[in-house]
């Protein structure tokens, strides 16, 4: 899936369920986050109109998970908790290249990209391992949501970039992130 080099170990799903409250609240934040990186993105392209209306729209849609997540937690009697670190995304961060403004700009698209490639991963592998029915089918559903917004990601770097060079260094993100994640799939997290 998205040329992802290391799968996820689907024994991670077991952890992540033996611990519902805690991957809730995870992924709630995880939701928070990523509506505030689309607006991040929105402030240093305003000469990108549609770009812009079309991040607007990807923001509002993690908006969106976040209160489903949290409608999920409250349901449950299971409480939001604070905000909680996220150390792969953290790992990813590093990678982002400081140089010319396009580049900036092109590797916080694909770094996006990346997240949400591995988010809709993991989600895959929650709908197909664990008995919950209700979580199975709402992670079924985002998985679809979060394979839409890495293809808008990578469609935006590409059209900040040149395709070719965005191509290339997308596929230096993808070993990276393999190296990354080799850490991580042990915790009860969306990343973790």
């Amino acid at each position: 899936m998205f040329k992802l080099k290391l799968p996820t170990d689907p024994r991670w799903a077991n952890i992540a369920e033996g611990n519902l409250s805690e991957i809730l609240t995870d992924h709630a934040w995880c939701e928070q986050k990523a509506a505030t990186n689309a607006i991040t993105l929105i402030t240093m392209l305003p000469e990108y109109p549609e770009i812009v209306t079309e991040l607007l729209v990807i923001a509002q849609e993690e908006l969106e998970h976040f209160q489903m997540v949290h409608e999920i937690i409250k349901k449950r009697g299971y409480e939001l908790g604070r905000p909680r670190k996220d150390d792969y995304v953290n790992d990813l961060f590093k990678f982002i290249i400081q140089g010319s403004r396009e580049d900036l700009i092109v590797d916080k698209m694909l770094f996006a990209a990346m997240i949400e490639a591995r988010s809709c991963e993991r989600f895959k592998v929650l709908t197909e391992n664990i008995k919950d029915e209700e979580l199975k089918f709402f992670y079924r559903d985002l998985m679809i949501s979060e394979a839409n917004h890495y293809t808008a990601f990578i469609g935006y770097a590409r059209q900040l970039g040149d395709p070719e060079k965005v191509n290339r260094r997308w596929e230096e993100w993808l070993e990276y992130e393999a190296g990354v994640i080799r850490s991580y799939g042990k915790k009860e997290t969306i990343h973790g």
